[in-house]
């Protein structure tokens, strides 16, 4: 039997031509879109990325910079600093204003880091300035035990260790200052002498380079207190109290006298808790010198007075002081300086002679 298809008549509306589906048609479907969404983020993402990367370089480079021109605050072990090359500060004798920095450091903190110069020859540093703030953190630490004492914030001297031009610039920096002592300064010219690295060959030529600038006489002050801390250093418990006079006068006198430095030192071990004065008057007798004479050898000339016609001021001003050729007698007057002193002044190069009286002259202003 056979089956008869059937037929279905199908009308449909006349809208126009059917649209025709492009291949490369721009409608997407959910999933295309979500992945270019993803895409295009991930590229925003990259450029964000690549931003703070430029940003990062550019600060680590700032840092660099900053770092090595000794601009950065590091943490430094206060263990790994030492303070033997310079001056202020240093000498024997008790700080009477260190206690009220310490307290000041403990309540409000260090606003004012210290600066230190790498040695690689000790594996540590070696300090430049802030020698009382270090005192401080040692002292603080020594009676806490605390690690935030241990280590001292401070800015790192950059570059190779030129360690005589940092000494002569500390110098530079602390001789202006009024009360910076002849003992201070000899110390000084000793640490520049013994330390290798500035390459002086002795205490002489230590002090030329750190005082160069000093007229001769002072050079030679301070050349004699050299002498007197290399006698007396270790039992002088207030070096840097001894005036000028007095310092010349001990070293002259040992001098000429080398026996004297055993008995110096045997009165000034049999002290019991010696005060300033105490030292002092031991160091008088022994040179001879009262305090009357010592403060007639260390005062000024006096200023000049107006005379009654405007002029000039005392007529003549005599005065005597003490050097390392002993006793000079000076007598100035208007637009007259005399000196007399048991030196014959002709044996000495004339170009010598030129140097320091212009040193002189200029000296006075």
């Amino acid at each position: 039997m056979t089956r008869r298809r059937k037929t279905f008549d199908i009308v449909l509306p006349d809208d126009g031509p059917v649209p025709v589906v492009q291949p490369n048609s721009k409608r997407r479907g959910p999933m295309a879109a979500a992945i270019s969404e993803n895409a295009e983020a991930g590229q925003e993402r990259n450029r964000a990325f690549q931003a703070i990367r430029e940003e990062n370089d550019a600060l680590a480079h700032e840092f660099v910079a900053l770092r090595d021109a000794g601009h950065v605050v590091h943490s430094v072990p206060i263990s790994e600093v030492r303070s033997t090359m310079l001056v202020r500060d240093r000498m024997p004798g008790e700080d009477e204003e260190l206690d009220e920095l310490v307290t000041s450091i403990r309540d409000v903190g260090l606003s004012n880091p210290i600066r230190v110069l790498e040695r690689p020859a000790y594996e540590g540093f070696e300090l430049v300035q802030g020698y009382r703030r270090l005192r401080a953190y040692q002292k603080l630490f020594e009676e806490t035990g605390q690690k935030e004492w241990a280590s001292i914030p401070a800015l790192v001297v950059p570059g190779a260790p030129d360690v005589a031009g940092l000494y002569r610039r500390m110098v530079d920096e602390n001789v202006v200052r009024k009360d910076l002592s002849f003992a201070e300064m000899a110390h000084a010219a000793r640490n520049y002498a013994a330390d290798p690295g500035t390459g002086a060959s002795d205490v002489s030529k230590a002090v030329a380079e750190l005082f160069q600038s000093a007229p001769y006489s002072k050079r030679s002050y301070i050349r004699s207190f050299v002498d007197l801390l290399d006698a007396f250093d270790a039992v002088l418990k207030f070096p840097t109290e001894i005036p000028r006079a007095l310092g010349l006068a001990v070293a002259r006198r040992i001098k000429k006298h080398p026996k004297l430095v055993a008995e110096i030192k045997r009165d000034l071990e049999t002290l019991k808790d010696p005060e300033v004065e105490d030292e002092l008057e031991v160091l008088r007798r022994h040179a001879a010198m009262n305090r009357s004479e010592e403060d007639v050898v260390n005062e000024m000339a006096p200023e000049p007075r107006q005379g009654k016609e405007g002029q000039g001021g005392r007529t003549k001003t005599t005065f005597h002081i003490e050097s390392a050729a002993g006793q000079v007698k000076c007598t100035a007057a208007v637009g007259r300086l005399e000196i007399k002193a048991e030196r014959d002044f002709s044996s000495i190069d004339r170009k010598q002679l030129e140097r320091a009286i212009t040193s002189l002259v200029d000296d006075l202003g």
